[in-house]
């Protein structure tokens, strides 16, 4: 097979007319060669950190829309399936994953259960890091979350750090805010990534101390804008990800659209390029062509430099998208689940009133980092309820593992004026998160939920929709173009219920993300992140 083009040499910085060739998979020849063809060829696009289980697709389903925006690869932490089904997740997103001609990498989850206050559905101590490991699948130790614990010295975290520098396999990074002897400690530990940077100054101290920095554009959390001035001095050390994308924005872009914005920035074409396509591989190791002879044949044409838009991709020298069409086939596997707790009533979302203050999370668009507020408590008949007139609306998280006591607190910034939205996507441990004007309408919205064994809901006086996941509650079993348009119905009921927020169950999935500051609530309590210990809802003022 010979394509032609203009070929981009991102190591030389030049761009020629030539051709390649390719046999049995590989690039046997990259010759200059005269033609009148305009469009261009590159290296495929990497998603440098990312959670396939967000899209609430299965990996080869991901892959079949990931494919038609140019990307070839991701690094992907199975961290999600895993905080539900332990390494039997981890070992079906690989299985998944072989089964199409995509380039999945996946690492061994370091925090599983992220924290221990909440509860998960499995546990993965630092034995089952070590046989993780010793998989040649696995690629590297996924973000050491719990920074507190390195930072102490944790005998269970240093070990898993341990098995990773053993296996000789990279450390991600997760520490949001880190910065200053915290900071330098940390990175003394061997971990060379960090995504959660949401300042320019945060990312600049972590790049001067030594860390490579993705910069991170997903459904919920943007850092594109904050960090991207760096790109042009720093781009040899950075990388793009996405880490959550829903599916409705996974159909519309990937990686390519990071490329869009920073060329449109007037930042040189070869250093972006770079970032998405080089870095990733060269930190990472990974098995993924660069365009050069005697690569695997992993690459793709695209119209321009400007928009990318991708015209063919190629992975393992298979054409699996063409003319706007993938050609990644569907292929079947077999559900798993962990759902385990019954159907809920409207008492069990009460809560009795002891102050006239609460404790209140206030999130954010498109950031995780929420903040602590105190709000004037709205008390009915001696309870505490939700006060839309405020956009303090009460909140839930309910073990979906096992029957236990919900855990209630209160949200600013959902806006609805309505009914009630929840999910079993719940960073980290995958319970249900609920949040809504009344305590009958998140029951209702809760049960939906629990019907399904997963999925995402919303109700109103008068309709109801869900989205049913039932693997492992998080993901469909359905393909992209289906579960992207029904997700889409779901998030416009949310906004008709008036939420203003651009991802509203995105935003929602990180309320319970007890490592990302400062106030989350777990299906335990109310979580403060910054001194990592429970705190009350109830504001009682002390002298």
């Amino acid at each position: 097979m010979k394509i032609q083009g203009n070929i981009l040499d991102i190591h030389s910085k030049r761009i020629f007319k030539g051709e390649i060739t390719v046999q049995n998979g590989m690039i046997t020849s990259v010759l200059e060669k005269n033609h009148d063809i305009e469009h261009f060829i590159l290296p495929g696009f990497v998603d440098a950190h990312i959670h396939i289980e967000s899209s609430m697709l299965v990996p080869s389903e991901f892959a079949r829309i990931a494919v038609k925006h140019g990307t070839v690869a991701t690094v992907s932490d199975p961290h999600e399936i895993a905080n539900v089904l332990g390494v039997e997740g981890v070992e079906f997103m690989i299985e998944n994953g072989k089964q199409v001609p995509f380039k999945f990498n996946f690492g061994a989850p370091s925090c599983v259960p992220a924290t221990n206050f909440e509860s998960a559905g499995a546990v993965i101590n630092s034995k089952g890091i070590k046989t993780l490991l010793e998989n040649p699948d696995i690629k590297y130790l996924a973000e050491m979350m719990n920074y507190p614990g390195v930072i102490f010295d944790d005998s269970e975290v240093m070990k898993k750090i341990a098995w990773a520098k053993q296996f000789n396999k990279p450390i991600d990074g997760h520490a949001p805010g880190l910065r200053g002897e915290d900071l330098t400690k940390y990175i003394s530990a061997g971990i060379t990534t960090d995504h959660e940077c949401f300042t320019y100054e945060e990312a600049l101290e972590k790049l001067q101390k030594g860390m490579k920095i993705l910069m991170r554009e997903g459904s919920a959390a943007k850092n594109f804008e904050a960090l991207i001035d760096l790109l042009p001095e720093y781009y040899e050390n950075m990388m793009f990800c996405s880490d959550d994308k829903h599916p409705d924005d996974l159909l519309e872009s990937h990686i390519n659209s990071m490329c869009t914005r920073a060329v449109a920035k007037g930042i040189d074409v070869f250093k972006v390029l770079q970032v998405a396509c080089i870095n990733p591989i060269s930190h990472y190791g990974l098995d993924i062509g660069l365009l050069q002879k005697g690569d695997s044949a992993d690459f793709i044409v695209v119209e321009d430099l400007k928009t990318f838009k991708t015209i063919q991709t190629y992975i393992d020298g298979v054409c699996v998208f063409n003319n706007n069409k993938s050609l990644i086939k569907s292929v079947s596997f077999k559900t798993l689940n962990n759902f385990n707790c019954s159907k809920k009533d409207t008492i069990d979302f009460e809560i009795l009133a002891s102050s006239e203050k609460i404790r209140v999370i206030e999130a954010h668009e498109s950031q995780l980092v929420t903040n602590e507020i105190i709000e004037k408590a709205f008390i009915k008949n001696g309870k505490l309820v939700s006060n839309p007139e405020t956009d303090v609306l009460k909140m839930a998280v309910v073990n979906r593992y096992k029957n236990e006591d919900i855990a209630v607190a209160f949200v600013k910034n959902f806006g609805l004026k309505e009914g009630a939205i929840a999910s079993s996507v719940g960073h980290d441990s995958h319970n249900i998160i609920a949040v809504g004007v009344t305590d009958e309408a998140i029951y209702r919205a809760v049960n939906l939920i629990i019907e399904n064994q997963g999925g995402i809901s919303a109700v109103s006086s008068h309709n109801e929709k869900v989205l049913p996941l039932p693997v492992a509650g998080i993901m469909s079993d359905k393909g992209g173009v289906e579960i992207g348009k029904v997700y889409q119905e779901i998030d416009n009921m949310a906004k008709g219920l008036g939420s203003p927020l651009k991802a509203p169950y995105m935003t929602l999935s990180f309320m319970a993300l007890l490592v990302i500051p400062s106030l989350k609530l777990s299906d335990k309590g109310l979580f403060n992140g910054d001194d990592f210990k429970f705190t009350p809802l109830q504001f009682h003022k002390t002298h």
